[in-house]
Formats: C-alpha cells, sequence, structure tokens
C-alpha cells in the first residue's frame, strides 16, 4: 500500500471518528442546552494541553530530521572515503591499484544493489558487505611499500578505509526506527487526549465548527505521519539513498 494513501485513509479516518462523535453527541443534547456555559479553566486546560502537546511533535519531529539528515551525511561520508581509497591508490603499482579498485567496485555494488534493500527489509547489514569491506582493508594493509612516495600515500589510505568502516557501521545502527517505543506511545496517547478535549468545549453542529474540528484531527494524524515516516532513515518515503555511492562510482550501474 502506497504511503501516500496511507497518510490520505489515516487523516480521513481522524476527521471522521471527530466528526462522527461531534455529531451524535450533539443529537443527545437538551434544547436547554448553552454552549457558552463551558467553565474558563477547561478552556485553559484545553490550550495548554494543545501547546504542550504540539512542543513534544515539534520536538520528535525535529530529533526524526537530525536522524535522517545524519543518515545521508554518513552515506556520502562512506562513498567519499572509499572514492579517496580508488584515487590515491593510483600511486601504487597497475596490479596493485587494479586489485584494490576492483574489490572497492565489488563492495560498493554489493551496497548499492543487494545491502541497501535488505537493510530497508530487515534493518541490519549484510554479512557479505562486511567481508567485501574487510577485503578492500587486507588489500590496503598488506601492501608494502616500495619507495617513500608510495609510503606517504600508505597511511592516508589506511585511514580512507577506517573512515569507511565507521561510516559503515553507523549506517547500521541507523538502519532501524530511531524513535523509542515509549515516545510512539506519549505521541499516540497525547494526540488522543489533544483531540478528544475539544469534546469538552461543546462544539455545535455549525459548518465552522465541524471544519476546524476536522482539519485540527486530520493535522495531528498528518503530523503522526511524519513522524513515521522520516523515523527510519533508510526504509520510508523520505528516506536517504544510494546515490552518493552511485554518483561516485558510475561504473558499477553497467
Amino acid at each position: 500500500m502506497s504511503e501516500w494513501l496511507v497518510l490520505s485513509l489515516a487523516m480521513a479516518a481522524a476527521c471522521a471518528v471527530v466528526l462522527a462523535i461531534t455529531i451524535i453527541n450533539q443529537r443527545r443534547v437538551g434544547e436547554d442546552d448553552n454552549p457558552e456555559e463551558t467553565p474558563d479553566v477547561i478552556e485553559y486546560m484545553t490550550m495548554m494541553i494543545g501547546v504542550v502537546y504540539a512542543i513534544v511533535l515539534g520536538l520528535a519531529i525535529a530529533g526524526v530530521w537530525e536522524a535522517r539528515s545524519a543518515a545521508g551525511d554518513t552515506v556520502r561520508a562512506e562513498a567519499q572515503a572509499l572514492h579517496e581509497v580508488t584515487e590515491r591508490s593510483a600511486v601504487y603499482p597497475p596490479a596493485v591499484h587494479k586489485k584494490i579498485s576492483d574489490d572497492v567496485d565489488a563492495y560498493v555494488s554489493h551496497v548499492v544493489h543487494t545491502e541497501w534493500q535488505y537493510m530497508s527489509d530487515h534493518s541490519e547489514l549484510t554479512d557479505k558487505g562486511t567481508e567485501l569491506l574487510a577485503q578492500v582493508r587486507k588489500d590496503v594493509r598488506d601492501y608494502r611499500p616500495a619507495n617513500d612516495y608510495e609510503a606517504q600515500a600508505y597511511q592516508p589510505l589506511m585511514d580512507q578505509v577506517a573512515i569507511a568502516d565507521d561510516a559503515r557501521g553507523a549506517r547500521g545502527e541507523g538502519a532501524g526506527a530511531t524513535m523509542p517505543g515509549v515516545v510512539w506511545f506519549g505521541l499516540l496517547v497525547g494526540g488522543a487526549v489533544a483531540v478528544g478535549l475539544i469534546f469538552t468545549l461543546q462544539i455545535r453542529r455549525t459548518g465552522r465548527e465541524l471544519l476546524l474540528a476536522g482539519l485540527y484531527s486530520a493535522l495531528i494524524a498528518f503530523l503522526l505521519f511524519l513522524i513515521w515516516d522520516f523515523d527510519a532513515p533508510f526504509s520510508r518515503g523520505i528516506s536517504a539513498t544510494s546515490s552518493p555511492f552511485t554518483t561516485l562510482f558510475p561504473q558499477i550501474m553497467d
């Protein structure tokens, strides 16, 4: 099911539930009911709870967006470090340079064509990817520089492999959902409370009040969906992509 369809259904369901409860509740109100009799303290509490919940929603959105941005930076760092390994190893003999380049390409190809989907489905990295990166490290580590010029490139190459390995580890840690379950519990319960409190204000069946009640509930549903969509940086609609790899290693797409 499309995520946009899920969003549309969630917003429509939230509106329908709120409007249905409002209409049913209004039918049960007697003719002598005065909507202006709502105590001031209820209006104040409703406003304060709405403000607090809005702050919590804002912090949650900022948190998942930061995690999504960090995931994109991690992918770029990993791809750039591997690109540097390929380019800097050109100072080595052609056979060594080709071996390193081929193994880097094999790793990148596996990440783009296999591991990315596996990471999205299982929220973890593949063992094969770990082995391929270990082979790249072995290629760089085991070569013995033949002169000072090659020796000067050895440590920077090892540093770039270490950067790629660290970025890969960070990518694996961010492969799953980043929002703890207890936070989701608070967001959902808070949303239910925030929507439920609007019924304490004795909403009447006028078009304006029904429209505002529906829009309020739809907005909360949209914001919760937005948090859920950002919560898994590598697997949902607005997610980090493998484009840094394909940009720096176009040959793997052939």
